[in-house]
């Protein structure tokens, strides 16, 4: 298990290193966590959903993601509740109170054992399981009630390897704090420490190196540089703030409008990385009017996220760009803001019974408890459905599919090559329905080179993260460790 000092110390791309070296060197690895909480989802070949972080770290030990490996994902609703998803399914929303009363008001689940079985299904299929904590291990107010840190790893019998982030300071009294704080029992189950995020001379911490072991009595396993040339997707839309707002000259300029429940934004790292486009976030009307395309995201909440286009002004910024000649693309929840409304008549999402939507689609939505989760293969290549909602054409409108699902049925809507609106998260990801999309702007494109294969790039990109772990990390070590606890 990699647990850490605290929350985005870099413990799921640590896991997602650790699944592609064992691959490497042979062995049948899968990743797991049993809980997370994330709005970046991803549908299973079963068609079940678990945490986009799973997803990646399956990918990278070459393996089908599966529920087993991330049986509970929480899904923030608000900023006290969020839908609960069970082995791939909702079970319903919860508030912070309820959901940690394990069982007294969530319909008598036992999260424990879900999760705890969950685990054993797994590693009776993987070797080695590389688990991954949340947060931080010294939450010891949450101890009793804690589902994915140490209490998991004495289920699991795991070795755990504390990470601590030296870039944010105080890592000395971070991880020595951690190992402190932690029970006898608790505390003989972690092995080693990795230092993540160096920057600089690795020569100037060694001193600190010694004394942090001298301090914890267990080795210091790696000291781990920062990188900025290896791109992996990321779990935390904190990274979304690093995007850059300034136009570029000959590529195509695309801007994703920073819904405030922005959820899948994994949906645009193909594009990012295509080197005819320029892509960032933003809610700046200003912003908004100067894009060439303009992608409105998934969202955890349409009707809410619908209301703040309206008060902010975005809303009418899209429909401006519309008729100047900006191409409008809705993904999921962006799709239903598109039609002409969205109808919530079970509540399903709040007290809101109505709102029209943008109109630039002629489309409506009503939403349901029910939710879509599949993988799907269409004529523009694969993606994936997870939603909550129907949409058809309104009134008199005809269907206008933008894909043709091998199951028979159709998806989106398309009102022309610059405006159209699809169900399918990972649309992007496939390179045919990229040129389509960027076919008007051809003329901005003359210089841009040949487009990208995402699928080798990310295949790279998970060598070239094992790569720069294996030179920092005393993978020795860490196999002598999993001999020991076997």
């Amino acid at each position: 298990m990699l647990a850490g000092t605290g929350s985005d110390v870099g413990k799921s791309i640590l896991a997602t290193a650790l699944c592609r070296i064992f691959r490497q060197d042979g062995y049948q690895p899968a990743p797991f966590k049993a809980q997370n909480m994330a709005l970046n989802s991803y549908a299973t070949p079963e068609g079940l959903e678990i945490g986009r972080a799973q997803a990646v770290q399956a990918e990278a030990a070459g393996i089908a993601c599966h529920t087993d490996m991330n049986p509970l994902l929480l899904k923030p609703q608000s900023d006290h509740t969020s839908q609960v998803v069970l082995n791939g399914r909702p079970v319903g929303s919860k508030n912070a109170y309820d959901y940690w009363r394990r069982g007294t008001a969530t319909g008598g689940i036992d999260y424990r054992r879900e999760v705890c079985d969950a685990f054993d299904r797994l590693a009776a299929r993987y070797n080695p399981v590389v688990m991954e904590g949340a947060g931080s291990i010294s939450e010891i107010n949450l101890r009793a009630t804690d589902l994915v840190n140490l209490p998991m790893a004495r289920h699991a019998g795991a070795s755990v390897i504390l990470v601590g982030d030296i870039d944010r300071g105080g890592v000395f009294a971070s991880v020595y704090g951690s190992l402190a704080l932690q029970t006898p029992e608790d505390r003989q189950l972690i092995k080693g420490i990795i230092i993540n995020k160096f920057r600089g001379d690795l020569r100037l911490f060694e001193e600190g190196r010694r004394m942090l072991e001298d301090l914890c009595g267990i080795p210091v396993l790696g000291v781990v540089p920062y990188y900025s040339d290896i791109h992996i997707e990321e779990e935390d839309s904190v990274a979304l703030a690093r995007k850059s707002l300034q136009l570029q000259q000959g590529k195509v300029n695309v801007a994703v409008v920073m819904l405030r429940h922005l959820s899948n934004y994994t949906d645009f790292d193909a594009l990012e990385r295509d080197p005819r486009v320029h892509l960032f976030y933003t809610n700046n009307t200003d912003d908004l009017g100067k894009a060439d395309i303009i992608i409105l995201p998934g969202t955890k909440s349409t009707l809410d996220d619908l209301y703040e286009l309206r008060r902010n002004g975005c809303a009418q910024a899209i429909v401006r760009a519309r008729r100047r000649g900006a191409s409008i693309l809705g993904i999921c929840g962006g799709y239903q803001l598109m039609g002409v409304e969205v109808c919530d008549p079970a509540h399903t999402e709040g007290d809101i019974d109505r709102l029209p939507g943008l109109g630039l689609l002629p489309v409506t939505t009503t939403m349901s408890a029910e939710k879509r989760t599949r993988q799907v293969t269409c004529e523009w290549g694969t993606g994936y459905e997870i939603h909550q909602g129907n949409t058809r054409p309104y009134g008199d409108a005809q269907p206008q599919p933008l894909a043709h699902l091998s199951d028979g049925r159709e998806d989106g809507y398309v009102a022309d090559d610059k405006c159209m609106g699809t169900y399918l998260h990972g649309i992007l990801d496939n390179a045919r329905f990229t040129d389509y999309l960027l076919r008007p702007f051809a003329s901005k494109l003359s210089q841009a080179r040949k487009p990208l294969d995402y699928q080798a790039f990310k295949e790279e990109q998970y060598d070239r993260l094992a790569a720069h772990v294996r030179a920092h990390v005393d993978m020795d070590k860490i196999y002598a460790i999993l001999n020991d606890n076997d």
